[in-house]
């Protein structure tokens, strides 16, 4: 069977990046013929590094890549795979730029379409149509059915097994239940109270919770936990990318904002409960083989307000991630076997 070469590009957010690895894992295992080339932020490399016959190119975008002249230059770089394709999973200012060149040199496109219109219509204030938009993941499956593969997505969780980082191993062993938790976001709008966390872990205290994602100030509230509550621990700024696959491949569940997190747990195939605020599964955005019945969350009229969760979402007053109490989570963890 004649090889063929797929350039895709996917420049961020990282949740996104996330799930476009799991659909070219779908897309290698159903058609061997192909190969393939992903232009990504370095970061992210860990989300493909078991995917067979991929090659991952970095874009460094604030470095020899920036402005047109780097993407000039990427295109350079790109040309020398000897792509036959080429699948642009972002479709922004940056991808279109790289894919005009691609387009003027005569290679066969395939371009994300974001459903703008759908996502308008879903998040407006007034005459909202609240209906389940096109999975993001389908959305990135039509590109490659466009360029003629065939791809069928099962979106079922499968389990990889991992290593437990070294230093990990002793406090996974043991009686209790071990959960991933990714309790920040990018947007305050999608981020949970620690006060709520504080309740949660004080009802758990038999079981071990590991504290995933976030920058300076989210490792200092979560080293505030790891000392206040010794069956919590932080990974922050402790493990790479790929450890921190290694460690959630490793636990019992996830518990994540509509966030990263989520979309990690899917690319190991650990389950995740989410909590939802200004944002809405129904956006497209839940992880890849995760349930909605795991997502934790109050409907109300004027959610979502935004796709991404960068604008504020007032529900009477109150922001639409503080209509989920503690109790809602807690009764939830306890249905899926927490005591």
């Amino acid at each position: 069977m004649k090889k063929v070469r797929v350039l895709v590009t996917r420049f961020s957010a990282m949740g996104d990046v996330a799930m476009v690895a799991s659909v070219l894992r779908e897309l290698q295992a159903q058609n061997r013929q192909v190969e393939l080339v992903m232009v990504s932020r370095l970061h992210f490399k860990a989300f493909f590094e078991d995917i067979p016959n991929l090659i991952f190119h970095p874009i460094y975008p604030e470095e020899q890549h920036k402005g047109p002249k780097g993407l000039w230059r990427l295109f350079q770089e790109l040309k020398r795979y000897k792509i036959d394709y080429v699948a642009d999973l972002h479709n922004n200012i940056r991808s279109k730029i790289l894919t005009l060149f691609f387009k003027t040199a005569g290679y066969r496109l395939g371009i994300l379409d974001k459903g703008r219109h759908q996502k308008k219509d879903l998040t407006k204030r007034k005459n909202k149509i609240l209906v389940p938009l096109r999975p993001t993941v389908e959305r990135y499956a039509d590109v490659f059915r466009h360029l003629g593969f065939h791809l069928k997505l099962g979106n079922t969780l499968k389990k990889k097994d991992r290593p437990v980082p070294e230093t990990y191993k002793s406090l996974l062993n043991h009686s209790g239940k071990n959960i991933a938790v990714a309790p920040f976001a990018q947007h305050p709008y999608k981020v949970w109270k620690p006060s709520n966390w504080d309740q949660v872990f004080r009802a758990f205290p038999t079981h071990h919770f590991y504290i995933f994602g976030g920058g300076r100030q989210e490792q200092e509230t979560a080293a505030q936990w790891s000392e206040r509550y010794p069956h919590v621990h932080s990974t922050i700024g402790k493990l790479s990318v790929s450890a921190e696959l290694d460690l959630i491949s490793n636990v019992d569940f996830m518990l994540s904002m509509d966030s990263s997190g989520m979309h990690m747990a899917s690319l190991v195939g650990t389950r995740c409960l989410s909590i939802w605020g200004a944002t809405h599964p129904y956006a497209g955005f839940l992880g890849y083989g995760q349930s909605i019945h795991d997502c934790i969350h109050v409907e109300h009229p004027n959610r979502p307000s935004s796709i991404y969760g960068n604008k504020s979402c007032l529900c009477d007053g109150v922001e639409a991630i503080d209509l989920v109490s503690t109790d809602m989570v807690i009764d939830r963890l306890k249905e899926i076997g927490l005591s």
